[in-house]
């Protein structure tokens, strides 16, 4: 196992240093002069030069990228072209909400899914399969946005239960953070259940109808123990993966629910980084992103190794 999680470490490394030049060299592109939005529409050519200059960016890209590689490496992602704040800081204070928000949507998804998924297995082609199989079809098409604003119409203007948005940081106030993020949680985990639903039910009628379910059942055991420790062990692959791909993509891809509801998270900060051509601040949320995905990936094939022997030999 050790062997294993070694090997595949190595094999992040040169992903990792792809990417960066990608996430570099991509931020760059970006149309528009950070000059603009830092000295405003009315300084002159000469104010704007000696800033590109003090800022390092009239340099070549490649040794602008070099430099970059070396100030991260030492912990140091620059300081933002907006307000001049370091953006390790600014990571810092949006990394925990963004986190805390794909924690709670997977855990959410994975409550709702799986079970409804291993009931529509088990009832193949009856009322539950139809209801859950359509239920899920009808979350997975429905638009984040769209739910967020019946969530917020019907929790916080109809009945107010809930603030409309908002964030407290979680070991500021447990109780609070959890409210807060009660319709968040909501909009992203009702999605990401439809997904899971849809991969347990497909998983669990492929084991199902196995020779050693079959078995099982011939030897007198119980229902739920052919379920859950024969049917859904051989069936959890696939569902990890999905699990594990959607907490990486909740990472990165929840800026929309972010605006939303006003969570400060890593999505969000990646929105207002390219609409204010602050290059520093958006290549550092898009590197902590990427490498929270690989990390998961490497989680992942971790629980494979865990769940099947063979696959670290």
């Amino acid at each position: 196992m050790i062997r294993y999680i070694f090997s595949r470490l190595m094999q992040m490394l040169p992903v990792l240093v792809l990417v960066s030049m990608a996430v570099f060299s991509m931020t760059l592109l970006l149309p528009g002069d950070p000059t603009f939005s830092m000295l405003g529409e009315h300084a002159t050519a000469a104010e704007r030069a000696a800033l590109r200059e003090r800022l390092g960016l009239d340099m070549p890209v490649p040794v602008q990228y070099v430099r970059w590689v070396q100030h991260v490496i030492t912990g140091d992602f620059g300081r933002s072209l907006r307000n001049g704040e370091p953006v390790l800081n600014m990571l810092a204070q949006r990394v925990p909400a963004t986190t805390q928000l794909a924690i709670q949507a997977i855990i959410l998804a994975t409550l709702i899914g799986v079970p409804l998924g291993i009931i529509a297995a088990l009832n193949r082609n009856s009322i539950r399969d139809v209801a859950a199989t359509a239920g899920g079809m009808f979350a997975m098409a429905m638009p984040s946005f769209w739910l967020a604003m019946l969530l917020i119409m019907f929790f916080s203007i109809f009945l107010r239960w809930l603030p409309p948005s908002g964030y407290v940081p979680f070991f500021k106030d447990p109780i609070e953070s959890l409210r807060l993020m009660i319709m968040p949680t909501i909009t992203l985990g009702t999605i990401l259940a439809g997904l899971i639903l849809r991969q347990t039910r497909t998983s669990m009628l492929g084991v199902l109808s196995a020779d050693y379910v079959r078995t099982a059942r011939a030897k007198g055991m119980s229902e739920r123990r052919v379920i859950l420790v024969h049917a859904l062990r051989n069936a959890l692959i696939p569902i990890v993966t999905v699990v594990g791909l959607q907490m990486g993509a909740l990472l990165g891809g929840a800026a929309i629910t972010e605006s939303v509801f006003a969570v400060p998270g890593l999505g969000q900060m990646v929105v207002d980084g390219i609409f204010n051509r602050d290059f520093p601040a958006v290549q550092g949320a898009i590197l902590v992103i990427v490498t929270f995905i690989l990390v998961l990936n490497l989680l992942i094939d971790i629980i494979y190794a865990w769940i099947d022997r063979r696959v670290s030999r």
